[in-house]
């Protein structure tokens, strides 16, 4: 047994020579995000949600300003369906008008489209009731898990960040794109109608289905059918 796990893990070495980007997304893109967001859902699912959504909310109610108000409502329009809906159809249209970036206007329609639709049919799933600690200044309906703002703004910031990630844009556009969402994600727990919970997992869905679709549409797809092909070749060699 130990010479097989030897053999392999020798192959394994020898197969991600020159592809640590790909190993990257996959553990750190794909595996780690869906991992979180596939536990704070099983937390929500079974027992409500996390021990510290109440007093993160209180918290930051504690802490309130006219400034921080002004700030939190700022932001949390432009994260919204609006704006970001706009946001999103016009850098589409910019894609598609370039044609050799046609391919990537179909990646980028589907990491953003496709994260709307991932939320709705989370919160029609969950059916969380949203926060009601103190009223609002922003009052929000529908269900609460996951934020629709975490996720939309999460799944824009992804998308574009593997878009740019081969140019010299790529970490103006990472760090730019994360403190976007950030904020927005922070303003809807500060406006008090989404749990923290809510927020961290859009945050993770999002990038678990960004860095999912940018596999698929990636080369990297080919190489991860050789890995599988050369790791089962290797098992029944080894086995057979």
């Amino acid at each position: 047994m130990l010479k097989v796990l030897t053999t392999l893990y020798a192959d394994f070495r020898k197969a991600l020579r020159g592809h640590g980007h790909l190993v990257a997304v996959l553990l750190l893109g794909i595996g780690l995000p869906w991992l979180i967001f596939v536990n704070v859902a099983e937390d929500i699912w079974e027992s409500g949600g996390f021990i510290g959504d109440q007093p993160i909310l209180e918290w930051l109610h504690a802490h309130r300003s006219p400034g921080l108000d002004q700030l939190a409502l700022a932001l949390t329009t432009v994260g919204g369906p609006t704006v970001m809906a706009v946001v999103g159809i016009g850098i589409g249209l910019l894609l598609l008008w370039k044609r050799e970036k046609r391919t990537a206007a179909v990646f980028f329609g589907l990491s953003v489209g496709g994260a709307v639709v991932l939320n709705v049919v989370a919160k029609l799933l969950f059916g969380r009731a949203r926060p009601a600690l103190w009223e609002s200044i922003a009052p929000a309906k529908f269900y609460s898990f996951p934020s629709g703002h975490a996720m939309g703004t999460a799944a824009l910031a992804a998308a574009l960040a593997f878009l740019a990630w081969r140019t010299p844009w790529r970490w103006p556009v990472v760090v730019l794109g994360t403190l976007f969402a950030l904020g927005v994600g922070i303003s809807r727990n500060y406006l008090g109608v989404h749990y923290p919970s809510d927020v961290l997992a859009g945050w993770f869905c999002s990038v678990g289905w960004v860095a999912s679709l940018h596999v698929f549409f990636s080369p990297d797809l080919a190489q991860i059918r050789t890995w599988w092909r050369e790791g089962s070749l290797s098992v029944r060699k080894l086995f057979g």
